[in-house]
């Protein structure tokens, strides 16, 4: 973190910790936003996971879209890792298989943000992680 060197620069970091916090907020109620959840389990990770989801964390806040990401653990498609599950609100969750940063970029803008499917999405054998 750089130092305070003005008032301004701590009303800045104020307004950073507030919008955290009103997301940590929403998302105890996942009705009202994206919910992203990225397995990161050991063969996630290997592929590609962490990567993935520091994409879509900050993708997602430049582009102002309310979404909480989280890490998960195996979704049991061990074979088309990284996976991650997308719900949005008042839908059912949907998961994408073989996810990389230019996938996840057309996730964002296709499905997220107009509710396109694409290709990518995997058959259901659970409700929801």
């Amino acid at each position: 973190m750089s130092q305070i060197k003005s008032l301004d620069d701590l009303k800045k970091i104020k307004e950073a910790v507030q919008q955290k916090i009103q997301l940590r907020e929403k998302s105890l109620d996942p009705e009202k936003v994206v919910q992203i959840k990225v397995g990161m389990a050991t063969s996630g990770i290997a592929s590609g996971a962490r990567e993935v989801m520091a994409f879509l964390i900050e993708e997602l806040e430049k582009r102002n879209i309310e979404a909480v990401v989280t890490q998960v653990g195996d979704m049991g498609y061990c074979y088309a890792e990284p996976t991650i599950e997308v719900t949005l609100p008042g839908k059912e969750p949907v998961v994408f298989g073989n996810v990389d940063t230019k996938k996840a970029d057309e996730i964002i803008e296709k499905y997220i943000k107009n509710g396109e499917l694409i290709d990518g999405i995997l058959p259901a054998n659970y409700h929801t992680i």
